[in-house]
């Protein structure tokens, strides 16, 4: 069997500083989630460096494209140029949370056995996962399932998040009748999951709590 390993974790928290980083990354960060104009002193402050350290690197992203200015005297104006090839990769990056969940439930969708639910928790679906973080989920089977074809099935999909995301892979497995059973009447961990609970694919915690079972 291949031996497939994986570099450092990403930093879904502060991912455009992950790929980019130092000064630089900081203020790109702040750029890609605003389409309003900024000034240094507002774009330095976002971005927690100094105005000085702002002023070092924004010439050089205006000089490159990545960054507009427009001079407001006394001041001059800053915002990201959208339309630059490589200011939508910074632009990608920023969203990177929001493009991996729509790929782990893509790749729930083409499984052989598709799950009843896929349900992301834990720092991951609260906006806190960082380096050392897992992407922890609920992978809900069918209660009548093929053994052989549902573990097939969720070993694929770990190995696929693992690929997408750099990150460690944590699955929690469990029927759909049991999935109701918890989501209404679980433990700490499954009270977590119906507060913080993020769903990609298939049915949402309200439908999983209230599936009738003839």
């Amino acid at each position: 069997m291949l031996d497939v390993r994986y570099g450092p974790d990403m930093d879904f928290m502060h991912p455009v500083q992950a790929v980019i980083p130092g000064t630089q990354g900081m203020v790109l960060a702040v750029l890609a989630e605003t389409t309003a104009e900024l000034s240094l002193r507002t774009t330095a402050r976002l971005a927690s460096v100094s105005p000085s350290q702002a002023s070092r690197v924004l010439p050089g992203l205006v000089e490159l494209g990545l960054v507009e200015r427009r001079e407001v005297p006394p001041s001059s104006l800053f915002r990201l140029n959208r339309e630059n090839v490589a200011a939508q990769v910074v632009i990608g990056l920023a969203r990177s949370r929001e493009t991996v969940l729509e790929r782990m439930g893509a790749a729930a969708n083409e499984l052989p056995l598709r799950p009843v639910s896929l349900i992301i928790f834990g720092s991951f679906a609260r906006r806190e996962a960082d380096r050392e973080s897992d992407i922890d989920a609920v992978l809900v089977r069918p209660d009548e399932a093929d053994d052989d074809i549902w573990a097939a099935g969720v070993e694929q999909w770990r190995t696929r998040v693992r690929a997408l995301t750099g990150n460690p892979v944590g699955v929690i497995e469990i029927s759909q009748s049991e999935a109701r059973d918890k989501l209404s009447n679980g433990s700490e961990l499954w009270r977590d999951i119906t507060r913080d609970g993020v769903v990609p694919h298939g049915a949402t915690l309200d439908e999983l709590r209230t599936v009738v079972h003839a």
